[in-house]
């Protein structure tokens, strides 16, 4: 049994680089002897131990986080089990630092995030599972994504459930207009930037949805298909980025508004990420 004196000041000291729980903090300080590295090793342990208990648990709920630098943005989901959860301070600040780690680091894939590091001796994907322990749920990065481009911009919407991130082939453009686009993003969640985007598979469905729902409204069989193609061009129109319209000013789509602002402007990529 040890016999080393764990005081107040070395189960807080503990408690600041983990984040655990003061108990768990002299539980390891006592298993360790005192000493202060070892103590990290156990709780870490004791993450693995409940990672492994809890790996069939569904994570979905958690804080999503869209941040950009000029020409580089990246969007992550950080996943917990309970909403309680993900609205804590240190897991918003945790998933927080994550995206941190992300920007500075330029991480081109979520494997690389997870193998960057996230303080000196430990990876990101090493202090998720600390941090398992510490909080007691399934902890994981679900989503992660990034863009390159002239010049990016981030959208959080309030909440941290819905980010966005878009990529425009102009430097030089006010960040207010690019925003505007993410938001457009964030709000209306098209499934392509453009119609070249879309899948045939995708057109062909709803080239069928729209015939079943012609012939059910008794419409003449010679113009079924003008109908059916009439109907998937009001989806196209309705789900492709550029050409939906502008959530501003409905008068206009989203690659008129930027045409306005400033000529050939134009989004080179998106991306959108949503829990539940």
């Amino acid at each position: 049994m040890s016999t080393v004196t764990i005081t107040a000041a070395d189960v807080n000291k503990l408690r600041k680089a983990t984040g655990a729980g003061m108990m768990d903090c002299k539980k390891a300080l006592v298993e360790a002897d005192g000493d202060f590295d070892e103590a990290i090793i156990v709780l870490r342990k004791q993450g693995q131990k409940v990672a492994a208990k809890r790996a069939d648990r569904e994570a979905s709920e958690g804080y999503v986080v869209a941040e950009s630098t000029g020409k580089f943005g990246a969007v992550v989901a950080v996943n917990c089990e309970t909403d309680f959860v993900a609205k804590n301070d240190d897991f918003v600040a945790f998933a927080n630092k994550i995206m941190n780690i992300a920007i500075n680091t330029g991480a081109t894939s979520l494997e690389a995030l997870k193998n960057a590091e996230f303080d000196a001796g430990i990876t990101v994907a090493e202090k998720i599972i600390e941090q398992t322990g510490v909080i007691g749920e399934k902890i994981d990065i679900s989503y992660f994504e990034i863009i390159n481009a002239e010049k990016v911009v981030a959208y959080n919407h309030p909440g941290n459930k819905i980010a966005s991130l878009v990529g425009v082939n102009q430097e030089a453009i006010e960040e207010s207009i690019v925003r505007d686009v993410a938001m457009q993003v964030a709000a209306m969640n098209p499934v392509a930037l453009d119609e070249t985007g879309v899948s045939e598979d995708i057109k062909a469905r709803e080239f069928e949805l729209g015939k079943e729902q012609a012939l059910k409204e008794g419409k003449p069989e010679n113009i079924v298909d003008k109908i059916a193609n009439g109907k998937v061009q009001k989806f196209l129109k309705e789900n492709t980025l550029v050409d939906q319209p502008f959530i501003k000013d409905n008068k206009q789509s989203v690659s008129q508004y930027l045409n306005s602002a400033s000529s050939g402007l134009k989004v080179t990529e998106f991306k959108r990420y949503s829990l539940g």
